[in-house]
């Protein structure tokens, strides 16, 4: 099974790493988050270097159908969250990749 990277994990690889207190390492990556998540809500991309863009796209309405039953069902317009990994980011994946047995 593979480990999920939470809040906290990378909290602790900034206190590890750039010698902040645990605090205030938590508070930065708080930070990060919070404007990440505030420039995406007003609808704005946001694209990080070397890792990967994260953008909001619209959908408008459309038809959908209930998979049981087979009716038509309508699918609301909303919002969608996408990212798209960069290209240094898709490369280092595909380099460090072990298949599994």
């Amino acid at each position: 099974m593979t480990k999920t990277i939470t809040r906290a994990d990378l909290s602790e690889a900034v206190y590890q790493e750039v010698g902040l207190s645990r605090n205030e390492s938590a508070d930065l990556v708080e930070l990060v988050l919070e404007e990440i998540s505030a420039a995406l809500e007003r609808g704005e991309p946001v694209k990080i270097s070397s890792f990967g863009s994260f953008a909001v796209r619209h959908k408008t309405e459309r038809v959908g159908r209930n998979p049981k039953t087979g009716e038509e069902v309508p699918i609301l317009p909303r919002r969608v969250l996408v990212f798209r990994p960069s290209h240094v980011l898709k490369d280092h994946i595909n380099r460090t990749h072990v298949p599994r047995a």
